[in-house]
């Protein structure tokens, strides 16, 4: 039985630089283009709905478009998660790293 050892603060090991280190992944330019799109819809829906505030518009109206933002913004991740499950936690897995399972668990927990 292996003992774990005790870290103190004098002994070297690498602490994580949790303000500048992130993981990315690699997209086609087409696939970045599409969702670049699609969020500049969701900014502009956004927009709209400032612009409708700032007329007073009917609350019902407002509530219509609302919706319709979130809508799009559940399908944009749902989007995501299904390439972050098909890439990234396929590749972790074939590492032999399956603790990016509670990952994924706590991903889709996220966009419920």
């Amino acid at each position: 039985m292996e003992k774990k050892k005790n870290h103190t603060l004098d002994e070297k090991t690498p602490e994580p630089a949790a303000c500048c280190h992130h993981k990315t992944t690699p997209r086609s330019e087409e696939e970045l283009r599409l969702l670049q799109n699609r969020l500049k819809r969701m900014i502009g829906q956004l927009g709209g709905i400032g612009k409708m505030l700032d007329d007073n518009r009917y609350c019902g109206d407002i509530l219509t478009q609302v919706a319709a933002v979130e809508s799009a913004l559940q399908a944009f991740g749902y989007q995501i998660l299904q390439k972050h499950m098909e890439t990234c936690v396929v590749e972790e897995i074939q590492k032999g790293h399956t603790d990016i399972v509670d990952e994924a668990v706590e991903l889709i927990k996220k966009l419920k």
